[in-house]
């Protein structure tokens, strides 16, 4: 019988990739991946030694989403192995792969399996595994559409005439973005998520005990920002280091998705950066750090300033995205600052000290900063003075023009440039998102869209207004995903 082109080229990597090992297959729609999902494929996984996920296709009624859409989703499972979207019947397929395995959900063992046949005349087995949760479509679409209606968006219409900022402004400087070019640099990092269910405490010590049940991976560090920036229109390079390790690929895939151009530097003598957080209900129970922290060498520094300074007068804004883990030391920053303003190019730069020491002031000269209050007072070791004196002092050590302190639910202090009143002005702008779902990434998100907008000529009231539209965008879904312009043109706070 003869297969769909798209399943014949699936047959065909999969015993190219797959070899020898022992292969399990799965199939189904995938229209939302659930835990129920994830535990289904884990026991897959450890039934096998290469995990095969047929996506039906579109043709198929119980298909909501699109077929893209739902791979899409299977991929980004680093349990499995090899996904495609299934054109045939699941059958024929089998038929055609022959895997050493088959897994069906539990709740199919009572009813006809018109696998079964095939699979026994070969000599494989078909298991049925229970994904142990009960998840329906309709429940999780109603969550979302609740949680979607229900939002806590709050417009600051205070600032908005304090400052003259106005929906139609706003969307000028977003449609401006696509006209720009900017540079990233700083360290890139992979976020694992580990979701766990609790077993309970140890018989033998007071051990918290719990199960793995399902991985997400996400790009995080330097290299969302530069997702980010790519998302909401810019031309994006991005400059980085990584370690000789499988990490790579997965980065290389995820910023080539974002329309990013990176330029990663290998350097053998540090892993790529992992952060892992173990996860139950909610709840981060542990974090491991897979990382070393000394400066990267002279002769990665020349590479890196080479390929940079080849492209440098074509840029607009230099995006400096630090988390003080090696990528950026002071001999390499000052050169690129030096050059920089040579060519007349904008620079900004955040620098995280959430569990290390870092110091923002290093970064001098930037239209803009935006360190948290701790990574402001490390940076001048003042821990008594006020917001705006510590702003002030800041902008003065490191000549930057414009300081915007972050505060968490608090909102944002801009302190900005202006030798009009006594050298500076300054006002708040609070959180727009009061109920978020997941804080990660917001200072990441306002970094970059109030980079950009000031990279267009907006003045810094619209720029923070619009890089606090991005934060409450970022924090009002789970996990560090990149920006879409249309995310921040349709949203509440404008």
């Amino acid at each position: 019988m003869s297969m769909h082109p798209e399943s014949e080229k699936a047959l065909y990597e999969i015993r190219k990739i797959a070899g020898n090992k022992k292969i399990a297959f799965v199939s189904g729609n995938f229209n939302i991946v659930h835990p129920g999902h994830l535990r289904l494929l884990r026991f897959a996984v450890e039934c096998s030694e290469f995990l095969v996920v047929g996506v039906f296709s579109d043709s198929v009624e119980t298909s909501f989403l699109k077929e893209d859409i739902r791979l899409e989703g299977i991929n980004a499972i680093s349990l499995v192995d090899h996904a495609f979207i299934l054109k045939d019947k699941s059958a024929d397929f089998i038929n055609a792969l022959q895997p050493e395995i088959v897994v069906k959900g539990k709740e199919h063992e009572s009813h006809e399996n018109p696998e079964m046949e095939i699979v026994q005349s070969y000599g494989g087995k078909i298991l049925f595994s229970s994904g142990d949760m009960s998840y329906s479509l309709a429940e999780l679409l109603q969550g979302e559409t609740q949680r979607i209606v229900s939002n806590s968006f709050q417009k600051n219409k205070a600032f908005m005439n304090r400052h003259d900022i106005n929906w139609k402004g706003l969307k000028a400087v977003l449609n401006d973005f696509n006209k720009l070019k900017v540079v990233v640099i700083g360290d890139v990092i992979v976020d694992e998520y580990i979701t766990c269910d609790p077993l309970g405490m140890s018989q033998e010590d007071p051990t918290i005990v719990v199960s793995p049940v399902g991985v997400d991976l996400y790009l995080g560090g330097a290299g969302i920002v530069a997702a980010h920036a790519s998302n909401l229109g810019a031309d994006v390079s991005f400059f980085s280091i990584n370690g000789d390790d499988e990490i790579v690929k997965f980065i290389d895939n995820r910023l080539s998705s974002a329309g990013v151009k990176a330029y990663l530097f290998e350097d053998e003598s540090r892993p790529t950066i992992l952060k892992q957080r173990y996860r139950c209900s909610g709840k981060t129970l542990l974090r491991v750090n897979h990382l070393r922290q000394h400066p990267i060498g002279k002769e990665i520094q020349r590479k890196i300033k080479e390929r940079l300074f080849e492209i440098i007068s074509e840029q607009d804004l230099i995006i400096f995205s630090d988390f003080n883990y090696g990528c950026l030391p002071q001999p390499l920053v000052n050169d690129i600052i030096i050059q920089a303003q040579k060519k007349g190019v904008l620079m900004v730069a955040d620098s995280q000290s959430s569990s290390q020491i870092g110091d923002i002031s290093r970064f001098e000269n930037m239209i803009l900063m935006t360190p948290t209050e701790r990574e402001a007072r490390i940076a001048i070791k003042d821990f008594d003075s006020g917001l705006v004196v510590l702003a002030e002092k800041l902008r003065k050590k490191s000549w930057a023009k414009n300081v915007f302190i972050t505060l968490d639910k608090e909102g944002v202090l801009i302190h900005a440039d202006n030798p009009s009143e006594d050298g500076f002005s300054t006002d708040r702008l609070s959180a727009m998102n009061e109920m978020p779902l997941d804080p990660a990434g917001a200072g990441d998100s306002l970094l970059t869209c109030s980079a950009l907008a000031l990279a267009t000529g907006s003045d810094i009231w619209q720029s923070a207004y619009l890089g606090s539209v991005a934060a409450a965008c970022q924090v009002s879904r789970k996990g560090n995903l990149p920006l879409k312009i249309n995310e921040l043109i349709l949203e509440p706070g404008l």
